[in-house]
């Protein structure tokens, strides 16, 4: 009996096809297209202060780790109840493109989240997701969708192995138990260690503040062994004249940081500076 609820809950409060490898709630259905609507008002003079006004949508959306870790394969998730850092940049990302399209529907947001968040925008199973954020980055490039603009900023080059992932395999339900995954992993772990990949340091970031514009996606860069990014935002030059971070906080939600961005990483224990990348127009 509780078998057969559950299969008629599942039936009824979510979309799933596996055809398109597609997970969304019928609510998160609703809220993207009551979000789609919204566009039209939130279209500005450019891109970049379009990403911040769709960002602002999402202020107080609770914040939400691993809501992309669904079931036993890999499959488009659509949430817009909780985010956590990355999928925040994505939904924000997706629906500042959408506003190039006339007339976007449910099925061109489903198409542009997936070639944000996979390589080469194909969803290929776990190991096709782009896990590192600096892998993000220059896939999203590649794509033509963002530029990485750190070397323009005064950016230096990390000499950094990245190797987290397959280093704590233990971490990742994906990777635990799986051989295939984990290799295609260390392959994407591999790419990026062969990569020039650009930083601008923490202590250089107030004197360069002025060349970053609102709506530039922020990255976080850190001491942690193995790792590159700890957290994602979106550049935002507020009433102080300062740029300042939205982004969703793990404290608690979506918010814009009360400190300006240079400022607000001297309270971050391992932090060691930002990456800045620009989503082309």
């Amino acid at each position: 009996m509780f078998k057969t609820i559950t299969t008629l809950f599942l039936f009824l409060n979510f979309t799933i096809s596996f055809a398109q490898q597609l997970f969304c709630s019928v609510q998160d259905k609703q809220a993207v297209k009551s979000k789609i609507t919204q566009l039209e008002s939130l279209i500005k003079d450019n891109i970049n202060n379009t990403m911040v006004a769709v960002g602002k949508t999402f202020l107080d959306t609770p914040y939400i780790a691993k809501t992309l870790e669904i079931g036993n394969t890999e499959s488009l998730v659509i949430n817009l109840q909780g985010l956590d850092c990355t999928t925040y940049i994505e939904n924000v990302l997706a629906f500042s493109l959408l506003t190039k399209k006339d007339t976007p529907t449910f099925d061109d947001f489903t198409d542009v989240l997936e070639k944000i968040r996979y390589k080469d925008g194909i969803l290929n199973g776990y190991p096709s997701r782009l896990h590192y954020f600096s892998e993000w980055i220059a896939n999203n490039q590649k794509k033509g969708l963002v530029t990485d603009i750190t070397s323009d900023l005064g950016g230096h080059i990390s000499t950094k192995e990245i190797n987290f992932m397959s280093a704590h395999r233990n971490l990742y339900p994906f990777l635990k138990d799986n051989d295939t995954n984990l290799k295609q992993i260390q392959a994407s772990e591999n790419y990026l260690n062969d990569k020039e990949i650009c930083i601008l340091p923490k202590n250089e970031i107030k004197a360069n503040e002025h060349l970053i514009k609102s709506g530039d996606i922020i990255a976080l860069t850190t001491s942690i062994k193995g790792l590159d990014i700890t957290h994602t935002g979106i550049a935002t030059r507020e009433e102080d004249g300062r740029i300042h971070l939205l982004h969703a906080s793990t404290s608690g939600s979506v918010k814009v940081t009360k400190k300006p961005l240079a400022d607000y990483l001297k309270g971050i224990k391992n932090n060691t500076g930002i990456m800045v990348v620009r989503v082309n127009n």
